[in-house]
């Protein structure tokens, strides 16, 4: 029996958040939504990892530009954001 789609988007932000924590090098405990990557200690390289590991635990390809990093295409403004942006990317791939 699978997961629902709730257990499923929680899943998503579980690993979110323990990949940022893991670059962050914080308790996944330490992060919120609200929390900003910057206010984390990541800088550009780190965001590029977080997004690295990022499709390599979703299987999936972010539409992310490290040279163009505040153009559209994936938000990454916050955690949250990040997390929303993976559970729309986790959406499309399994439909």
């Amino acid at each position: 029996m699978g997961l629902d789609i709730r257990q499923e988007m929680d899943v998503v932000a579980e690993r979110v958040i323990a990949i940022i924590a893991e670059q962050a090098m914080l308790e996944p405990e330490d992060i919120t939504q609200d929390s900003q990557l910057a206010e984390l200690g990541i800088d550009s390289l780190g965001v590029v990892e977080c997004i690295f590991g990022i499709e390599e635990a979703f299987g999936i390809t972010v539409p992310f530009n490290a040279n163009t990093p505040d153009q559209p295409g994936f938000d990454i403004s916050s955690v949250g954001a990040i997390i929303a942006e993976v559970e729309k990317l986790v959406a499309r791939r399994a439909a």
